[in-house]
């Protein structure tokens, strides 16, 4: 017999750090408060892990708040890749955590690492309700949880120059949720529903109407600015360069990928084949507009990454080029291409995860992340440098490393449309990185440290074991991909192909009963819901 607390996860997996956070306040010294929060982190992982179980034995389910039936009442929706995200963010998340004691003891005034450890957890919290609600208005909700504590995030930074970006972060931030909550607002008046199942199932029959055509267009804008893509880029290099290093390590690894998925949820699943514009020029369908902003991105961020000297401004800039890859894929609307798309939001995550915190650890210990600082680093940080190589080499895309498999898709799904545009504007990209990772590279190990350079020590073991651990998962998942390709890959069938109403059949081993997995178990964003008997408590217990 499930026990209460197993029938409960989904709402656990949210409300855990929401109710943790403001306790942080109340722990000293600083230190109880990051071991604290390190402590609720694990918690959500272990419960992301067995949420991965439940999908597994159960199949996809939804879990009703409060007891409330959708659409009247706000549902969570747990199907196989919302698992994977909840395990991608809350594992994050607990790595950066163990990463953060020395970072922010040295970065941030001691007085404000219990607030800083408070609006670490708010973040965590907005991220996985983004990703587990099936409600647009209660996406919005969690969209601005994330978003107001991220903004005080970056402020914590010692850079006077920290203030600055996250106004800017600000006054942008609160345009996207501005024109996201305009967005549903329209479809709410046009369906009378913000449940995104019956959004899906209404959508078509007024999908025609000039309302729905405005609506799509501001929920596109919105999130456009919150995941920082091309021409909306411009919050994204200050923030990440100015916020503490332990801001920025989360942040590239989590939040842009929220979005993106989001984004993939909203327009492939709620408002399906729908064309937001229509009446631009040339007929130009929606998937057009968004290839021409991904590769206007990818080119333009690794260009600009090229002329950089701070390495935390240069990796935003190669963010904003690599949010492009995703987008690309994603735009392809094709099985290779959003595999290639989703494949590349994890590995991403993974890659600029270990990137930020190699260079956190290089601030630790010489004060500043300045390549003109950097002579000899490798030889006088070899274990921080070596970490920080592996992930630069997935970031261009060596064979071998998880940053080859995206782009392995992306170019294979371009040649499958027979669209060379595509595939160049990858290539060119790659090689742009190139430059940029050997201007780091060049100096670090083929420039030897000035005659009277302060000796460096290593960053401490804390540091170099999550950074350690995310970059071999770079290899691991570069040469063992049945996870992330395999699971990517049936979500891209299952959302290309989506149904409302109907669950998804995912092929995969990790969600395979013996008997299949499809519609019969449940439902997936969108999907029905599960019949009372069969869910308990709305939701099928899980053996802790």
């Amino acid at each position: 017999m499930p026990s209460l607390l197993s029938q409960n996860l989904p709402a656990l997996q949210v409300v855990l750090p929401l109710i943790a956070a403001p306790l942080c306040l109340f722990l000293r010294p600083p230190k109880l408060a990051w071991l604290f929060a390190l402590a609720v982190s694990g918690a959500a992982f272990a419960i992301a892990v067995a949420l991965v179980g439940a999908v597994a034995a159960n199949g996809a389910f939804n879990y009703e708040m409060g007891g409330w039936a959708a659409p009247w009442g706000i549902e969570y929706v747990i199907d196989p890749l919302d698992s994977f995200m909840l395990c991608l963010v809350t594992g994050i998340a607990t790595l950066v955590l163990i990463y953060a004691g020395p970072s922010v003891e040295a970065e941030i005034p001691r007085g404000q690492i219990p607030v800083f450890y408070v609006l670490f957890l708010l973040c965590l919290t907005g991220l996985l309700g983004m990703v587990a609600t099936g409600d647009v208005f209660n996406l919005f909700v969690f969209l601005e949880i994330s978003s107001l504590s991220t903004y005080a995030l970056v402020a914590m930074g010692r850079d006077p120059r920290a203030l600055t970006a996250a106004y800017r972060y600000l006054i942008l931030g609160s345009l996207g949720a501005t024109f996201y909550v305009i967005g549903i607002g329209l479809l709410y008046m046009m369906t009378g529903t913000l449940n995104m199942e019956d959004l899906a199932r209404r959508i078509p029959e007024v999908g025609e109407t000039r309302t729905i055509s405005v609506a799509i267009a501001f929920l596109a804008v919105g999130l456009a600015l919150k995941l920082a893509l091309f021409p909306l880029h411009k919050w994204l290099p200050g923030a990440y360069t100015h916020a503490p290093s332990v801001v920025t390590a989360f942040l590239a690894a989590t939040a842009t990928k929220v979005a993106i998925y989001v984004l993939v949820r909203i327009f492939f699943t709620v408002l399906g084949p729908i064309d937001a514009f229509q009446t631009l020029p040339a007929a130009m369908s929606e998937t057009q507009v968004v290839s021409i902003l991904a590769i206007l991105a990818m080119l333009s961020g690794s260009a600009v990454a090229i002329f950089q000297y701070n390495l935390k401004r240069l990796f935003a800039y190669s963010s904003i080029a690599q949010v492009g890859y995703m987008i690309l894929g994603i735009s392809m609307a094709s099985i290779t291409g959003m595999t290639g798309g989703l494949v590349h939001m994890i590995n991403h995550a993974m890659i600029k995860g270990a990137v930020f915190m190699a260079l956190g650890a290089v601030i630790l210990r010489i004060g500043a992340c300045d390549i003109r600082r950097l002579d000899g680093l490798g030889y006088r940080m070899p274990v921080t440098m070596a970490a920080f190589v592996i992930a630069a080499l997935s970031l261009i895309g060596v064979p071998g490393t998880s940053g080859f498999i995206s782009k392995l898709y992306l170019v294979k799904g371009a040649m499958e449309a027979q669209n060379w545009v595509m595939v160049t504007a990858v290539l060119v990209s790659s090689l742009l990185a190139v430059i940029y990772i050997w201007r780091v590279l060049e100096v670090a190990y083929f420039r030897a440290a000035p005659a009277d350079a302060p000796k460096v020590r290593e960053a401490p073991l804390v540091m170099l074991a999550p950074l350690w651990i995310l970059a071999l998962a770079n290899i691991y998942f570069g040469l063992e991909t049945t996870y992330s390709v395999g699971l990517t890959e049936a979500a891209a069938d299952f959302i290309l192909n989506y149904v409302p109403g109907e669950g998804p059949t995912w092929e995969h081993p990790l969600f395979d009963d013996g008997h299949g997995y499809g519609a019969d178990h449940g439902p997936g964003h969108g999907g029905g819901h599960v019949p009372e008997a069969e869910q308990g408590a709305h939701a099928p217990g899980v053996d802790l």
